[in-house]
């Protein structure tokens, strides 16, 4: 079941044009046979059935990779059922380029189909890769990294806020900003997320470690372990504590490990405020630190907190 505010972006940015399409067979009009459609029958704005060989993907797509066995999966819903959305193209001479529908095209070519019916949009490279990223964040199965690139990409190409990233795709304000302290990691930390070797609740763990190489040693641990994302919590506090006592090299996991629910609530409080927490607490005392790397993210904590900057 897709969640309620997917495609709210998306539709806003194609002007309504994605209607509901009627299946698409392997079976075609009798004209179309012989001929390509004329250019007067395909009309901006409206739903067309065109040959499969005159829709290529776009140069511009940002997502870079097609699950095999979920196309097949995909292409064996459209062979029962056919496509049920059409797909949305702009004009590239006499065929087409795809601006949203990579995904449908893949598996409807898997299973043999020779039209698909589309709806042309008028645009720019600027907008359809807008439009890409948008569609391809509105996906529930992107991977965390691809994610994060997205807004990445929206927010340095488009001058997008978090907050009207956030609004686009349909996703909290601290869902994109914990997103974003993803690309924080080294690359190798964020090839394994990528791979599925590390969830993204390990990775903002992993986050809580300054030094590179101590997070590429907690990755490492996690995979090789197994670690959970509660056991990665305790690995990375008896790190920690290890790191501010020296003296204690000789064995970093047999250092005294903080309390299991301050460390839990200062990752809670990481996720809650997008960024890095330190919570210290003892005996009914104690502070909490919220760091910030630029104006901006200052001006975003400020506003959690309701306070103006006059």
């Amino acid at each position: 079941m897709s969640k309620p505010a997917l495609g709210r972006g998306l539709g806003a940015l194609l002007g309504g044009a994605q209607t509901a399409a009627k299946p698409a067979t392997s079976a075609s009009a009798p004209a179309e046979k012989t001929a390509a459609p004329k250019a007067a029958e395909e009309s901006p704005g409206r739903e067309n059935l065109v040959a499969i060989d005159r829709i290529q993907p776009s140069k511009l797509q940002p997502r870079r990779d097609f699950s095999e066995e979920s196309l097949k999966e995909l292409a064996d819903s459209i062979r029962a059922k056919g496509i049920i959305q059409p797909l949305v193209v702009r004009r590239q001479g006499n065929n087409f380029e795809l601006i949203a529908g990579e995904r449908r095209w893949r598996a409807s070519k898997l299973a043999g189909l020779t039209e698909l019916p589309i709806v042309i949009k008028e645009a720019d490279d600027h907008s359809v890769l807008q439009m890409m990223l948008i569609e391809n964040l509105q996906r529930e199965n992107l991977n965390p990294i691809d994610e994060a690139l997205g807004y990445e990409r929206l927010g340095s190409e488009f001058k997008l806020r978090q907050e009207d990233i956030a609004s686009q795709v349909g996703k909290s304000r601290v869902a994109v900003t914990n997103a974003l302290r993803l690309l924080k990691l080294p690359a190798p930390i964020q090839d394994q997320i990528r791979q599925g070797q590390l969830s993204s609740g390990h990775a903002k763990v992993i986050l809580g470690l300054d030094n590179p190489r101590d997070q590429a040693t907690a990755a490492t641990a996690v995979v090789k372990d197994g670690l959970s994302v509660r056991a990665t919590e305790e690995w990375v506090t008896r790190w920690q504590a290890h790191r501010s006592a020296p003296e204690q090299a000789g064995s970093p996991m047999t250092a005294p490990p903080r309390d299991v629910h301050i460390a839990d609530l200062e990752v809670r409080l990481q996720e809650r405020f997008g960024s890095k927490v330190a919570l210290r607490y003892k005996k009914g005392r104690g502070s909490i630190t919220i760091q910030f790397f630029n104006d901006d993210d200052l001006d975003r904590l400020l506003g959690m907190f309701s306070v103006k900057v006059d």
